[in-house]
């Protein structure tokens, strides 16, 4: 008994084939524009400032030494997940969170272009 002779099995393996070749274009025009489409929420007790990791296990922020957590949490300009090491001794312009009671660098957002324009940095105050 051959099963692949039914007429909707060809319709479905067609209609597969179209919507895969047909998703490669729309899929690289999202990732181009997905800066400005991205909306992202940060949380209440997050704060603004300048991040550099200068080990993967330890980052300064705005001048202040913190351990990483070991959980850490970075986020690049695409909401994608980052390794510290990837980006030791870049200076990123970031949303962060502080886990209170480990006083460890716990969560980072890298944030756009559109963010940095909606805030600005604020002087001594973030």
């Amino acid at each position: 008994m051959n099963r692949c002779n039914k007429p909707h099995f060809f319709l479905a393996a067609s209609l597969c084939a179209v919507l895969t070749f047909s998703a490669a274009p729309v899929s690289i025009a999202l990732a181009q524009g997905v800066e400005n489409a991205l909306a992202r929420n940060f949380p209440p007790s997050s704060k603004r400032g300048d991040l550099i990791v200068t080990s993967t296990v330890e980052g300064k922020v705005n001048g202040d030494a913190y351990r990483l957590a070991p959980g850490l949490r970075l986020f690049n300009k695409q909401n994608q997940l980052v390794f510290a090491h990837s980006v030791v001794g870049q200076k990123l312009d970031v949303r962060y969170v502080i886990e209170p009671s480990t006083g460890m660098l716990h969560t980072a957002w890298v944030l756009t272009q559109a963010e940095l324009a909606k805030e600005p940095k604020r002087g001594w105050f973030n």
